[in-house]
């Protein structure tokens, strides 16, 4: 498994590399390995994303429906329900978000409980606050379907979740000792 992985993350390399290189010559310029790198994390940092909405999707339905099937909560079942898929899926973002999109470097560290409870943080400030008060400007100031909503949101809480994630949930003990 560990081998397949491997090579679709290489595949995914040399597509963006292949893309992005001509993309920049397009414009003249060469493109910055750094920027490259950087490229690449939020890929990764995107598949991890739509894993986590699949996650956050099944076990929503899961706990409603045995919520449901056990008499429990009738009236906020969806709640809990939403809850228990928050809590899970966020543990799973975290998990694939430290093994594969912001590993550490030879020489750094960080705390991994720390992490996760930033990593928390910033879901619950991008995906429940955020969200809810753009879905509010886009529906009821700017009279946007509330179906397309929250496709608008992506564009803004995807990107500014990746900042949070990347420099500070994520931020190594080393990265945090060079900002000071």
């Amino acid at each position: 498994m560990q081998k397949l992985a491997g090579w679709f993350w290489a595949l995914i390399a040399r597509i963006a590399r292949f893309l992005l290189e001509r993309l920049f010559r397009l414009t003249g310029r060469e493109m910055p390995e750094e920027f490259f790198q950087t490229f690449l994390q939020f890929v990764r940092f995107g598949i991890v994303g739509v894993t986590n909405t699949l996650v956050s999707y099944g076990v929503y339905v899961v706990s409603l429906l045995i919520l449901r099937k056990l008499h429990c909560l009738p009236d906020v079942d969806y709640y809990a329900a939403q809850f228990m898929a928050f809590l899970l899926s966020v543990l799973w973002s975290f998990y694939w978000n430290n093994k594969v999109v912001f590993t550490l470097q030879s020489g750094e560290q960080r705390s991994w409980w720390k992490s996760l409870l930033k990593t928390y943080a910033s879901y619950s400030f991008t995906g429940l606050f955020l969200n809810s008060l753009l879905l509010y400007v886009w529906v009821q100031v700017f009279h946007i379907s509330e179906f397309l909503a929250p496709i608008i949101n992506l564009l803004i809480s995807v990107p500014l979740n990746f900042v949070i994630n990347k420099f500070w949930a994520f931020r190594s003990d080393r990265t945090a000792e060079k900002g000071r």
